[in-house]
């Protein structure tokens, strides 16, 4: 089964927390802290494998996690790092952010490596905490949390070429005549239901991967038929040929009518595909008699020579005109070396991991003033507010990191209420 398109829910590991503890033997009743840190969160890290084409793995399961850091210990024991979840992708998947659908990663390379989701870092025990003027502090670090966000999985083929055109105009044919690959053929519409992929060897010294797109019919480009979910893979394509049923069998349209028609649709789905070189095959000529095959190939070469299109007549059935058509193939592809690149990549989707960056101060209706935020949260969650040395290293961190100058700035005053999630505190400057 083909699968070129999915949602998936990634979730690096969350990193350990940090230890409280302090040495005890026998003889030494006031020993120094020696709480542990906490190991590492896990990554989540995608990579290109050449024996996947497709993204069928990611059918049934939908979420992926990897494993959490542990926690800190007693004698300065640091908790262990948790495992990287690896996950295997095809070459030319495309890693999208599905909120705003940012690139994040563009894996268009074999052993290409990503680091997608960054794991939390773990917490510092308390032994990191001592100070001359604070020998046994009763806090430790919260592990930084890992990061969870949903990502769409999108395929697009890599692919020198890109044969399109609407069905049964012979583009399987086509591939099968002149790379290995064995697509299936019929004489019904829609015969290929997912693209094929082949590789041209030929004398010109150029070998170039061929890749049948198909589907491809009026309306494509809105959602109608099976073309919408193809013309994605047309986009890693540097040559498009167009085939084209020269002699207009199985169409009520001329063929350079259809020619427009396809154009059309590549158009209104992205417009950088016309900028890409286009060749036309005209094909089928061997069911034309050689006397009425000017009254046929006139219209086209016309269109190719307003629009730059090199028009070649061929028969893929009968191997006739195929070479010439793809020398032309390579030698445009000698003209265009570099790979499609798209939008740039944002790998950074990080959410705010500093305190101060995540703090909001705001004064309510009965007069209360209000400090939130997760950077508070993780604070007052490792900070012991009933010792004194413990709400003194509070203290300092909201004046230095700027939160009592926010206070200020709202009016408060002696005696006002600040509230901090379950903690409230009279103001005393």
């Amino acid at each position: 089964m083909f699968i070129d398109h999915t949602k998936i829910t990634i979730e690096s590991g969350h990193g350990g927390h940090g230890h409280i503890g302090f040495y005890r033997a026998r003889y030494v009743p006031n020993g120094g802290p020696n709480g542990g840190d906490g190991g590492n969160g896990g990554s989540v890290i995608f990579y290109t494998h050449t024996g996947l084409n497709t993204l069928v793995d990611f059918r049934h399961k939908r979420v992926f996690k990897a494993e959490p850091g542990e926690n800190g210990g007693n004698n300065n024991k640091s908790g262990r790092g948790g495992k990287d979840l690896e996950i295997a992708v095809p070459v030319g998947t495309l890693i999208r952010d599905a909120k705003t659908g940012r690139i994040i990663a563009d894996m268009s390379k074999a052993d290409d490596r990503r680091t997608i989701a960054k794991g939390g870092r773990g917490g510092r025990g308390n032994q990191h905490f001592a100070t001359p003027t604070r020998q046994a502090p009763k806090f430790s670090e919260d592990g930084k949390p890992g990061k969870s966000f949903e990502i769409i999985l999108e395929l697009k083929l890599i692919a020198d070429a890109g044969i399109i055109g609407f069905p049964n105009a012979g583009k399987s044919t086509l591939l099968s005549m002149v790379t290995n690959a064995k697509p299936k053929i019929a004489g019904y519409q829609f015969t290929t239901l997912s693209p094929n992929l082949g590789v041209v060897r030929g004398e010109w010294g150029r070998d170039f991967v061929l890749a049948d797109i198909p589907g491809l019919i009026e309306g494509a480009s809105t959602g109608i038929g099976l073309g919408h979910d193809f013309l994605r893979h047309i986009e890693r394509t540097k040559v498009l040929i167009h085939v084209v049923d020269a002699a207009g069998l199985e169409s009520e349209k001329s063929p350079e009518e259809a020619v427009e028609a396809i154009n059309a649709e590549l158009a209104a789905y992205n417009p950088e595909l016309l900028k890409r070189p286009q060749i036309i095959a005209a094909n089928k000529m061997d069911l034309v008699n050689p006397e009425e095959q000017a009254k046929y190939m006139d219209p086209l070469c016309k269109l190719g020579k307003e629009k730059d299109w090199p028009v070649f007549a061929i028969s893929a059935a009968t191997n006739t005109g195929l070479k010439e058509l793809l020398k032309a193939v390579s030698d445009t592809l000698a003209k265009y070396p570099e790979d499609v690149i798209f939008e740039p990549e944002e790998e950074d989707l990080d959410l705010p991991n500093e305190i101060e960056e995540s703090v909001t101060v705001e004064k309510d209706e009965e007069g209360i003033y209000l400090v939130e935020g997760p950077g508070i949260e993780r604070l007052l969650g490792y900070t012991n507010m009933n010792d004194e040395k413990g709400f003194a290293y509070f203290q300092k961190f909201m004046r230095e990191k700027g939160i009592i100058e926010q206070l200020e700035s709202l009016g408060i005053e002696e005696g006002d209420t600040v509230q901090m999630y379950e903690f409230e505190f009279d103001y005393y400057p």
